[in-house]
């Protein structure tokens, strides 16, 4: 039974018409709440129905949305996500990021569950929304500013310090294809290029501001279920290992298990990685923890470099993501450099994980004499050479010589080159993160299938680094599936990973505690969403709106091209061995996965495309017609 009243939501959706500078406020259909929850549901949804097949992602037709779910702005002390979400200029297919902050809480209490913009402003603009008010700003001031001068443009602009901004750079305006959208001035929605997204509608910024609340279905319920989840956090054996260094402590453990990407894939072991961890940066260099809105663990922390060169250097994070790629994936191991770095690329307003994989590449080039300096206008890419990596950086985001060749991302680096293409590390066109898949088979599966290209988010399927057989046995029954270097239950480890992030990230609460540390469960998530929403589903119910999700992802790829020769890895985490260390030796055995992982997904294992029976199960009907339609051949 739904409530007659939306609770959690704010209830309308906005919509933005940047042709006409026409706004529409819709109500929030409870149908769409029930069958898709908020956020990344949402945002998907609208994509696939309302963004046509091939359109040019920079193009007016394209669509840019900002969704969060129905626990954004109720306190509960996880929930302060959102999704940004567009056809990707960068990979040509499904572009979303994910982000947390205090924009998505403002977003609510400025009376809005998503924003819709359409079409191209005929000059630079930012949006202002406040209080379901809607006014349109003129950008000529801040446009080609940095992220950190543009915020605070605004903010003085508006005379009110409480805004929430989200803020493209310059290199998003000058069209880099892994350019983001920067929240809070460091919180970035980076993969998929949808900072070049925004900056092809010429919009500036986004800012909300709100005074409204929201309201729950169950207060005392709620209140329940809020003290349980503290105090399983609290209680939990990584609470304050997370609390501390955050995401940054990956780093060392990736090198015990000897799976970092050290020098562009070649190096799982460093003996440097220690100077370059988030221990080190908590002994040495951070000096206060920050947290998400709500948040009970306050994991992003605030560093001050005190000595050297880049004495004075300050900032938030880095997370492992950016820490792993300016340190060990470019062999670099000075920390300092490495957070200069760091700070130039979020001002600039790129993805940092796309970055250290184009400057990595031409570094292995380099080392391997494929390419010369008379190639690259003098500049130097040797490891760890990082005065040209800060070259290279603003060369990239500002498109000048050889950094415009690097703009639009390794594939299409190594298409103009014409040399490279081999060991350029994507999935789909998005390049890998910062772990070696062949020492975390779960993780190698859920790159290649993931619905975003080589995505470690949308599944995470984090319980095999437990190496724990009875657990494998017990959730998936097969001892394997919970070995980081086995292979067999993989795919139904994929699989129920990929469900359950699906609603984590459409509830819009943070992934690194709901499923890293196993607080949300879908019954633990069937009660939340009764008691925030008073929408009654069942776990199985539940569930489902996760495969959905995923499945009306996979429509999307399909209908764009997408087969199963596309759900690959690059060949060096095939064929090439780890060369040292607990992994040494293994590559990941993706075909046996795959079969295993269409097989549970109900997908057809020649093609990878869902059949008809999967997609009416999830009440997906106008996606099977709409298939048909675009003779895409189905089973």
């Amino acid at each position: 039974m739904i409530s007659s009243k939306l609770y959690g939501y704010a209830g309308e959706i906005l919509r933005i018409d940047l042709e006409n500078f026409e706004v529409r406020r819709e109500k929030l259909s409870k149908e769409l709440a029930k069958k898709y929850l908020g956020g990344r549901g949402f945002n998907v949804s609208k994509l696939y129905y309302e963004v046509p097949k091939g359109v040019d992602p920079l193009g007016s037709e394209n669509k840019l949305m900002i969704a969060t779910g129905p626990v954004a702005g109720t306190g509960f002390p996880i929930g302060a996500r959102l999704n940004v979400t567009a056809r990707s200029p960068q990979t040509g297919l499904l572009g979303d990021s994910n982000v947390g902050g205090h924009f998505a809480a403002e977003l609510k209490y400025a009376g809005f569950d998503q924003i819709v913009i359409e079409g191209r402003s005929n000059k630079p603009i930012y949006i202002y929304v406040h209080d379901k008010e809607v006014e349109f700003r003129d950008a000529d001031g801040i446009w080609g500013l940095t992220i950190s001068k543009a915020y605070d443009a605004i903010r003085r602009e508006l005379k009110d310090w409480r805004v929430q901004i989200a803020l493209i750079g310059p290199a998003a305006e000058n069209m880099v294809k892994f350019s983001g959208i920067f929240f809070n001035l460091s919180r970035p929605a980076a993969r998929t290029g949808l900072g070049a997204v925004m900056a092809s509608k010429n919009i500036k910024a986004i800012v909300v501001r709100g005074d409204g609340y929201v309201e729950v279905a169950d207060p005392k319920g709620f209140e329940r279920f809020v003290e349980e989840v503290e105090e399983e956090v609290y209680s939990h054996v990584q609470y304050w290992p997370r609390r501390i260094m955050g995401t940054s402590r990956i780093l060392l453990a990736a090198n015990r298990l000897g799976i970092l990407p050290g020098k562009h894939f070649t190096k799982a072991i460093l003996d440097y990685a220690f100077k370059v961890s988030g221990e080190m940066l908590a002994l040495k260099y951070n000096v206060k923890n920050r947290g998400c809105f709500s948040c009970i663990v306050p994991c992003s922390r605030f560093f001050i470099v005190k000595n050297g060169r880049f004495a004075g250097t300050f900032g938030e994070g880095p997370e492992y993501e950016a820490l792993g790629g300016m340190t060990v994936r470019i062999g670099n191991s000075d920390l300092n450099a490495a957070l200069k770095a760091i700070n130039i690329l979020n001002d600039l307003g790129m993805d940092v994980i796309s970055t250290s994989e184009v400057i990595s590449w031409v570094m292995e080039l380099y080392e391997k004499g494929l390419i010369n300096r008379s190639e690259m206008d003098g500049l130097d890419p040797r490891w760890g050479n990082m005065d040209d990596v800060f070259k290279l950086i603003e060369m990239i985001a500002y498109r000048r010589g050889f950094g415009d060749i690097l703009a639009d991302g390794v594939v299409s680096a190594a298409k103009k080159l014409g040399k490279g293409y081999e060991i350029a590390f994507h999935v789909k066109g998005l390049e890998m993160i910062q772990a070696d898949p062949r020492g975390l088979k779960g993780y190698g599966l859920g790159f290649a299938v993931a619905s975003r290209g080589a995505d470690h988010l949308r599944s995470e399927p984090f319980i095999e680094l437990s190496d724990d057989p009875e657990l494998g046995e017990k959730m998936f029954g097969e001892r394997e599936a919970t070995l980081r270097l086995g292979i067999r239950g993989k795919g139904k480890l994929v699989t129920y990973y990929e469900n359950i992030c699906a609603i984590v990230d459409s509830l819009e609460i943070c992934k690194n505690i709901a499923e890293n540390m196993d607080i949300i469960t879908f019954d633990k998530a069937a009660r939340l969403i009764n008691v925030v929403t008073g929408i009654d589903l069942t776990s199985d119910e539940v569930a489902r709106i996760g495969e959905r999700i995923v499945n009306i992802e996979r429509a999307y790829l399909v209908r764009e091209g997408v087969r199963r020769k596309d759900d690959v890895l690059p060949t060096r985490f095939l064929k090439e061995p780890i060369s040292e260390g607990p992994s040494a030796n293994h590559v990941v055995e993706l075909e046996e996965m795959l079969n295993e992982y269409y097989g549970v997904r109900g997908w057809d294992p020649e093609t990878g495309i869902p059949r008809v029976k999967k997609l009416l199960k999830l009440g997906l009907e106008d996606v099977v017609e709409d298939l048909k339609k675009h003779n895409v051949e189905l089973n």
